[in-house]
């Protein structure tokens, strides 16, 4: 090729030299056609003599391979996986009908779960309040307001918002009412505090347990039992009397001091200013 360009002789293209491609389908007719090429004699010896595998013939493209195209062994229709969950993805577009897909979970959304639960720390643990679960509950406890000097908060507990115990929830309910109550306890008192309980129009099914007043007694922070400087507790029923008398053996003598029974509405208004302290309908009544 060389020679032949220096001596400015015009080499064939390859275009020219390349024998035309066989057609293996007569597109215009019915039979295929068949072509038929010989494959050499291969010596599987890794050395390049003659008829070796490596050797310089048989890298060159034989010219004849003989292949029936109508003798090939195709797979046949069971051979497929038949896949049936969801019936057949192009049928379903061909009529119309689109698969179900997962619904995104929108901005809003996540926005809105992570409203229904709050993430609070209780005795250096970290725990999780079911705020949907307690909405209808969450006005047991409100800020009355301030006395005195300084942020001397008012804490006022209403029982009788209290979940009936006939429901099958009420112990989920009152163990994420518990964590609420407590956590709402410390947001709100920065010095000096008093708890204002109102008993009063609350029936026996919602009244709280021994078990679960002992805990909440138990889970205050030391911080809180120190500056809880009185313990209100107005309209006491006997059964109210009768819980605290059980429990004086493992409260301390100085927090038992500080209980005082208030057998009215108009006697609180003596002790507290009433101005901020929402007192509920039923009470009043």
């Amino acid at each position: 090729m060389d020679i032949a360009f220096e001596e400015g002789m015009q080499s064939p293209s390859a275009a020219d030299m390349r024998p035309d491609p066989p057609n293996s389908l007569d597109l215009n007719g019915t039979h295929p056609q068949r072509i038929k090429l010989t494959a050499p004699n291969i010596n599987l010896s890794l050395d390049q003599s003659e008829g070796s595998i490596l050797s310089d013939d048989n890298l060159e493209s034989p010219d004849e391979i003989d292949i029936n195209v109508d003798e090939l062994d195709t797979p046949d229709e069971a051979d497929f996986f038949e896949y049936t969950g969801h019936g057949d993805l192009t049928a379903n577009k061909d009529s119309g009908q689109e698969s179900e897909s997962i619904p995104e979970y929108t901005a809003e959304e996540e926005r809105e779960d992570n409203r229904l639960w709050r993430t609070v720390v209780i005795g250096e643990q970290e725990q999780r309040i079911d705020m949907k679960v307690i909405e209808p509950y969450k006005r047991v406890i409100s800020h009355g307001g301030y006395y005195g000097d300084g942020l001397n908060a008012i804490i006022v507990f209403a029982a009788c918002f209290l979940p009936d115990s006939s429901r099958a929830d009420y112990h989920y309910i009152m163990e994420n009412l518990f964590l609420y109550v407590i956590s709402t306890l410390e947001l709100m008192v920065a010095e000096d505090y008093m708890i204002v309980y109102l008993n009063g129009a609350t029936p026996r099914r919602k009244m709280p347990g021994l078990g679960w007043m002992r805990k909440c007694y138990q889970m205050i922070d030391r911080r809180l039992r120190k500056n809880l400087k009185s313990f209100i507790i107005v309209h006491p029923s006997w059964f109210i009397r009768t819980i605290l008398a059980v429990t004086r053996p493992f409260i301390s003598s100085k927090f038992s001091s500080k209980i005082k029974y208030v057998n009215s509405l108009s006697e609180l208004s003596g002790l507290i200013p009433m101005d901020c302290v929402q007192i509920p309908e039923s009470i009043i009544k």
